[in-house]
């Protein structure tokens, strides 16, 4: 996604073939655990049992054959009443549908020439397109059960474990109340954050150089923004973390009653009279205004128009300014009479290109040098 590297996370529920893909921006522990908590909402539940490759976040090593669990991820599964359960090495039986998921996720999600996917413009792009594909492959007929897997779904949520209301944000860090200006503050630095969580509260962790920022919203946590660390006292703003802003200066007239809507249909000059006037603070905008809409009953609406465009980029503001430049101006450009101008004529041109003739007098004793000596200097 625009180079930046992102991973999916696949899941399903064996018997009703539910299928569940979120995209990340890592493998780290914490994100997982976010990850765990969102499938589990999207589910309405928890299974008894999540079985799970071999990952550094799940196993951390081996001891005669045994898997020795991750004592965070243990943690983690005892809050949402989860057993963690990981594949047997080189036994693609007991990995069976997680496989399946995962293959068919990347055919269709993941840019190739096969599938003809572009790179995805935005984070936001990639979330839409899973979001998608988890309603395409839920809602139309599995080939072993014959059924819809949302349709099974229903019957399959009786038997899942409710989970905790509040998801498990122990490893999501140390938590932030976003201020008013949609930043929140990290050891002495501001960091940016979407304008929609003012007043809300988040969570932030490091993740290397980088700072990670997770919401818990009504769908689980979920990952919001990232950003390098800066040093105490320096700021690390997104621009796409605000909404658009209009410039302050760029302010266009909008009418408020019917006298103002009369004048400015008068046209773009209109606006731009009015926007110069109330600019220098002219006096007698009002009358002026109301001038103007008289003389457009009287005389040719466009004039009027050109008329006030052009005092209103002199500065000409007055209320008899408008009469003045209608009486000066002229619909046509006044233009010189060619029969009588001064300029000379260009008959002089034809002679251009011509052979000229030669009136020099005869040598009768030319000389290769051109000195008359036969050459001889």
């Amino acid at each position: 996604m625009c180079g930046e590297k992102s991973v999916l996370f696949c899941g399903w529920l064996a018997w009703c073939r539910f299928r569940v893909v979120i995209p990340l921006r890592d493998k780290r522990l914490p994100t997982i655990i976010g990850a765990l908590d969102r499938a589990f909402r999207l589910l309405g539940g928890a299974p008894t049992y999540a079985l799970t490759d071999n990952e550094k976040t799940v196993t951390e090593r081996h001891i005669a054959a045994l898997p020795v669990r991750n004592p965070k991820i243990v943690s983690a599964a005892v809050y949402y009443g989860v057993t963690i359960a990981t594949c047997v090495p080189f036994d693609p039986e007991s990995k069976g549908g997680s496989e399946a998921t995962v293959k068919i996720a990347k055919a269709d999600l993941v840019p190739s020439e096969a599938n003809l996917r572009d790179e995805y413009d935005s984070w936001e792009a990639l979330e839409s397109a899973c979001v998608a594909f988890m309603d395409k492959v839920n809602n139309r007929v599995h080939t072993v059960t014959r059924r819809r897997p949302v349709d099974m779904l229903a019957e399959e949520q009786a038997k899942l474990h409710r989970i905790p209301q509040e998801p498990y944000t122990v490893a999501f860090g140390e938590s932030r109340s976003v201020s008013w200006s949609s930043t929140i503050q990290f050891r002495g630095a501001r960091y940016s954050v979407p304008h929609t969580l003012c007043d809300s509260r988040v969570w932030v962790r490091l993740s290397g150089d980088v700072l990670v920022i997770v919401h818990v919203g009504d769908d689980g946590p979920t990952e919001v923004a990232r950003h390098l660390v800066v040093h105490a006292g320096q700021a690390s703003i997104v621009d796409a973390h605000y909404p658009e802003r209009k410039d302050p200066t760029d302010r266009q007239p909008k009418a408020t009653n019917r006298h103002e809507e009369a004048f400015l249909a008068i046209g773009e000059g209109a606006k731009t009279w009015l926007v110069e006037a109330a600019t220098v603070g002219a006096r007698q905008i009002e009358p002026t205004m109301a001038q103007a809409v008289e003389l457009c009953a009287a005389t040719d609406r466009t004039r009027v128009d050109e008329a006030l465009g052009l005092a209103g980029l002199a500065g000409r503001f007055g209320i008899d300014d408008l009469n003045s430049i209608l009486t000066t101006t002229r619909r046509e450009p006044r233009r010189a009479n060619p029969a009588h101008s001064l300029q000379n004529g260009t008959r002089a041109w034809s002679q251009l290109g011509q052979p000229q003739s030669d009136h020099r007098p005869n040598n009768p004793n030319p000389s290769l040098n051109g000195n008359g000596n036969g050459g001889q200097p």
